[in-house]
């Protein structure tokens, strides 16, 4: 049978709120590793919030960040929340990024939501989307 599923691409543009980093381990070679709270707010496609804790390791020319997210907002007019897990790395000026929504991870109108989540532009986060159909 074949795949049926419509998957939708949006981009929301969010704001940093609080940034609360901790550093965990500054050796005196290698990356400093901290741990992060922060508190965002998203508008346009999907309105609402997010707090993600934050792993990262920040280096002279290197850095890395993995993440989950629990984002609490409206998308498609559905409401409720779900779970990103996203990352990044840079090598000096390249950057790129990943991020998946966690099966299973949505709530209330979101239950049945997967898709990739990525954050390839300062600010925007950019989810491409799909809902399970009811059996």
């Amino acid at each position: 049978m074949a795949d049926t599923t419509t998957h939708r691409t949006v981009e929301a543009q969010f704001d940093i709120d609080s940034w609360d980093e901790v550093p965990y381990d500054e050796p005196d070679e290698g990356p400093k590793l901290t741990r992060v709270v922060i508190r965002k707010t998203y508008r346009g496609a999907l309105e609402g919030t997010g707090v993600a804790d934050v792993l990262t390791s920040q280096g002279a020319d290197g850095a890395g960040y993995v993440a989950s997210e629990r984002i609490q907002a409206i998308l498609d007019g559905r409401r409720g929340t779900f779970v990103i897990q996203h990352g990044g790395l840079a090598d000096g000026a390249d950057q790129t990024t990943f991020g998946t929504v966690i099966p299973h991870s949505g709530t209330a109108e979101l239950t049945g939501l997967s898709g990739q989540a990525t954050e390839a532009r300062q600010g925007v986060l950019t989810l491409v989307y799909s809902f399970e159909n009811p059996s």
